[in-house]
């Protein structure tokens, strides 16, 4: 065989191994892509259940002032019902 069909079948090599490499490089580039999207939305995620649970904390922590206050004021009256009802034994009466 003459040389330079050896010279061709090489370039011809080098050109498939070229465009091979070319496509595998790209189709990890687009796989990166890909995973660099899915994790900026896990992040919007994240940062969306975050946002709801301080708000959900922020809530509780009213609720347990609002049961707080409730409860002392629940007591208040029932001190004052204690003082004011005549049926009520007293250490003041004894």
């Amino acid at each position: 065989m003459a040389s330079w069909i050896w010279i061709v079948i090489a370039i011809g090599v080098v050109v498939v191994l070229a465009l091979i490499v070319l496509g595998a490089w790209r189709g990890r580039q687009k796989q990166l892509e890909q995973r660099r999207e899915e994790a900026q939305g896990l992040r919007q995620q994240a940062e969306t259940h975050n946002r709801q649970a301080e708000e959900r904390e922020r809530i509780a922590r009213e609720h347990q002032q609002q049961a707080t206050e409730a409860r002392q004021t629940a007591a208040e009256v029932g001190a004052r019902a204690e003082r004011i009802d005549p049926d009520s034994e007293t250490p003041d009466e004894e």
